[in-house]
């Protein structure tokens, strides 16, 4: 019985350092995407809104292929939808804390213009863990 816990335990550490691999990339292309909206203009509600979703597409085809191979269901369309419902909660919580320490943050650094990117990364470190375990406990539960 402790042979199998161990296995088990080993097992999910093993898929959350994918989970993170996967989400490294995503965060990558969402700070990326971000960065480039905000410089072009927009504004950060729609500019983070438009760079999650891209993360979103990313971490879903990499978390399906590699992280959870081992129980994702042949239904893709049900757990693509599954995904984005989670997604979705966590940018709702993204976009809070985002918009929340934006103006502060900036304050504090004395670049207002630049606040996003600190409340970005404190904003990415929360909703991390929130995807993670709605994702394994719903989206690619065995």
């Amino acid at each position: 019985m402790a042979a199998f816990s161990t296995s088990s335990s080993d097992k999910e550490i093993e898929r959350f350092t994918r989970f993170l691999t996967v989400g490294a990339v995503g965060t990558v292309l969402d700070f990326s995407l971000l960065t480039l909206l905000k410089l072009a203009g927009m504004p950060t509600l729609f500019a983070n809104s438009i760079s999650f979703l891209a993360g979103l597409t990313n971490n879903f085809t990499f978390n399906r292929l590699w992280t959870f191979q081992d129980v994702a269901q042949s239904n893709w369309k049900k757990q693509l939808a599954q995904f984005t419902v989670v997604s979705l909660v966590g940018l709702a919580l993204n976009n809070i804390i985002l918009l929340s320490l934006e103006g502060v943050l900036g304050n504090i650094l004395g670049q207002p213009d630049w606040g996003y990117l600190p409340a970005k990364v404190i904003a990415t470190g929360v909703v991390v863990f929130w995807n993670y375990f709605a994702n394994r406990m719903w989206t690619f539960r065995k």
